[in-house]
């Protein structure tokens, strides 16, 4: 360790460290700038839009966007229904991915390697789009929200990785709960869950990114439009000339490139600022997790 302290407090280390800091800060500013642009389109006047093709602040701030697009029934109800879909669904993923993993994670569980063998092969074979879809259509769940969170609700990669951090807590504290009397349910709820927060909300993570951002599935299974999602809605929003989507006032005629890029910012903002709450947990449930195998 103090090789390596020595090693990079030379004149060189240092140049070395202003240098990637350099470059990374150049990546990042190069990596904000198209939303730095779409943030500030959606503030900015149509008549503005229409004549700088490039800018990253308007020159005069206008709502106008955004209250198109709240006083829009269609948004509104997308909004909220993307908002509610991905909760129950990262919650009954996550549900469903450890409960699966702690049985999993016993050495001693009769067909454990066989079914563990079985998930590792999904991983890299799957039945496509079309056997997925005859399969939810057969279960009866087009146009329904279940459709959205139930062809996916336990990931192979994420189960492996949550069984190997199952498998490293200490025995001892199941062995003292089943001393005190509780079974293995009580003690995944009480034991082994608290201990696993890292994991645990770092795939909360994923799974919720997953399912905010989804729009194959709202587009296969979903056919009626009041039930669309906001990724469904976004996608009607940029592709379409009349705004008709939007089900404003036909005699009030909306900022149409203002409304897209205000709807771009609504649908990518609640991810951005739920990350920082889960960041401290993320690196480590990463590592930890992926350590044995």
């Amino acid at each position: 360790m103090a090789r390596e302290k020595y090693r990079f407090n030379t004149p060189a280390g240092r140049v070395f460290d202003v240098f990637n800091v350099v470059l990374m800060a150049a990546i990042g500013i190069v990596a904000l700038i198209p939303f730095v642009f779409v943030l500030a389109g959606s503030f900015a006047t149509e008549a503005e839009l229409a004549t700088r093709s490039f800018f990253l602040w308007p020159e005069t701030f206008s709502l106008d966007a955004y209250e198109a697009i709240f006083t829009s029934p269609a948004f509104v109800r997308a909004l909220v229904t993307t908002i509610l879909v991905t909760a129950v669904g990262t919650l009954v993923q996550l549900t469903l991915t450890a409960a699966m993993a702690y049985p999993l994670s016993k050495a001693n569980l009769p067909g454990g390697k066989l079914i563990l063998s079985l998930i590792v092969f999904t991983m890299v074979f799957g039945g496509g789009m079309i056997p997925t879809f005859l399969v939810v259509k057969d279960l009866g769940l087009l146009n329904n929200y279940w459709a959205l969170i139930l062809p996916m609700a336990i990931n192979p990669f994420s189960l492996i990785i949550i069984k190997n951090f199952f498998q490293q807590l200490p025995a001892e504290l199941e062995e003292s709960a089943k001393i005190d009397g509780a079974n293995e349910l009580q003690t995944l709820w009480s034991i082994v869950l608290p201990l696993s927060k890292p994991v645990l909300a770092t795939f909360a993570l994923f799974y919720a990114v997953g399912i905010w951002n989804d729009f194959m599935s709202p587009l296969l299974y979903l056919n009626d439009s009041s039930m669309w999602t906001l990724q469904m809605f976004l996608r009607q929003v940029t592709v379409a000339t009349d705004l008709s989507v939007v089900e404003q006032d036909p005699t009030q005629l909306p900022p149409a490139q203002g409304i897209k890029f205000a709807v771009i910012i609504v649908a990518t903002l609640p991810i951005i600022l739920f990350y920082p709450f889960l960041q401290k947990h993320f690196a480590k449930g990463m590592l930890i997790g992926s350590v044995k195998g």
